[in-house]
């Protein structure tokens, strides 16, 4: 059997699928997170929380009312996105005169209170959610399930719309332009209020629907979105804060890092990341793809 470096391909291999799949998340999340920095200037550490709401939409929608997974694709974080922008416009508009701090306290507090919400109406064991797609294919060195390989393509493809949404249309010209100059963009008649309430609600819609993808993968639990959201963190700091290109690349890429840790030096696969993203901020603290403030 070929060996690379004392692995097995098949098992390399294998791995490195997990890990393209868990970049997947990654890329979903962190762009997400870009989105509403990159416009707004607002860290939001409820973007984990609004991906477990994802997931337990998408559990609720088939638990109670029977509407399976397909539908809850489109159900589930529309809503939530709506809900969101409701905040933005409430609360968070409120604070952009301030302090980061304050920004970071109010997203920080909204995301304890619904994952306080969720183990108190459900339990901290976690809801499972039946496979939409059964089955799998062979890969010649391992056994891809359908829905793994789904994940894939419809996060590859979501993550190539929105940064050619943002980066090839008028629209998203526009949304880069209020970045580097809000008051140039308002003289010219645009609703800039009103464009990062939008903003706002894409970014959250982005993590609503990784949580309803990640839902068939991993048990539906309150927790499930605290820890993935550190790592989703350190991902945008590496790729450059407000950088649609490098919350992509990197999260992709960093997921394969991961990945190929496991294989080689498991016990330093937890923290690879974020030693990496110790290194990206001594020596370049704009991150691979950000700009100079």
């Amino acid at each position: 059997m070929t060996e690379v470096f004392g692995v097995p391909l098949p098992a390399l291999m294998g791995q490195l699928t997990v890990g393209m799949i868990n970049g997947a998340f990654y890329a979903l999340m962190s762009l997400g997170l870009t989105v509403i920095f990159g416009m707004l200037r607002v860290i939001n550490f409820t973007h984990g929380a609004q991906f477990t709401l994802g997931a337990f939409g998408a559990w609720a929608l088939l638990h109670y009312f029977q509407i399976p997974y397909w539908w809850a694709l489109v159900l589930v974080p529309l809503p939530i996105g709506i809900v969101s922008m409701i905040f933005e416009r409430t609360l968070l508009k409120r604070l952009y005169a301030m302090d980061h701090l304050f920004q970071l306290l109010l997203t920080f507090g909204l995301a304890l209170v619904i994952e306080g919400l969720l183990a108190v109406s459900y339990g901290s064991s976690g809801k499972p959610y039946n496979n939409p797609l059964p089955g799998g294919f062979n890969l010649g060195f391992m056994f891809m399930p359908y829905y793994r390989a789904w994940v894939l393509t419809a996060s590859l493809a979501m993550c190539f719309g929105a940064w050619y949404a943002i980066e090839r249309t008028s629209l998203g010209a526009i949304l880069r332009a209020a970045t580097d100059n809000r008051e140039l963009v308002r003289t010219f008649g645009i609703n800039v209020p009103r464009l990062m309430t939008l903003t706002y609600g894409m970014g959250v819609t982005l993590a609503a629907l990784a949580g309803v993808l990640a839902a068939p993968m991993t048990q539906v639990s309150p927790m499930m979105g605290s820890g993935l959201v550190i790592t989703v963190f350190a991902v945008v700091v590496i790729g450059g804060m407000g950088s649609i290109l490098g919350s992509i690349v990197i999260g992709f890429a960093l997921g394969l890092l991961e990945a190929i840790t496991k294989v080689y030096y498991p016990p330093l696969s937890g923290v690879v990341i974020f030693i990496i993203m110790v290194g990206v901020i001594l020596v370049k603290p704009n991150g691979l793809f950000g700009r100079r403030s």
